[in-house]
């Protein structure tokens, strides 16, 4: 496997790079795009599903964002230590019926030596919101991988 930087052991530098490579990533709304960034045999809680290895992480993410239209992510650093990172984040999405939502949540992310991401563990909640009241308003670049 090429390795895929930063790599573990983290620091407050390479904690954040991590983070903003893998919002970019998502914020493309691209399955095949994100799922590059986690071993073969990734493991995966994303509230009630459990998934192992990228072509379950694929699928998982083409039905997410066939229902989350306009998606659009923020992550923060929460801590770091070694090999891990956990994450707090925020999205919005509509659904089709154009009812907004905002996601709030965590995620403890857990890597291998090479820098892919081998366990996902995400806590997450959703309430509807007006539109008026959404935070993210950024339109997605056009350069973007799967814009």
């Amino acid at each position: 496997m090429n390795p895929r930087p930063p790599l573990p052991p983290f620091n407050e530098t390479t904690a954040r790079q991590k983070i903003q490579a893998a919002e970019d990533a998502w914020n493309s709304r691209n399955p095949e795009r994100v799922a590059l960034a986690y071993t073969e045999d990734t493991e995966w809680r994303n509230r009630t599903e459990f998934l192992n290895g990228r072509a379950q992480v694929v699928e998982f993410l083409r039905r997410k964002w066939e229902r989350e239209h306009d998606y659009r992510l923020k992550k923060e650093l929460w801590a770091y230590t070694d090999n891990r990172i956990a994450v707090r984040f925020e999205y919005e999405y509509h659904d089709a019926a154009g009812q907004w939502h905002r996601a709030h949540g965590n995620e403890n992310w857990e890597f291998d030596e090479f820098g892919y991401m081998r366990r996902r563990f995400a806590s997450i909640n959703d309430q509807p919101i007006a539109e008026a009241d959404r935070k993210f308003r950024w339109e997605r670049p056009a350069a973007a991988p799967g814009a």
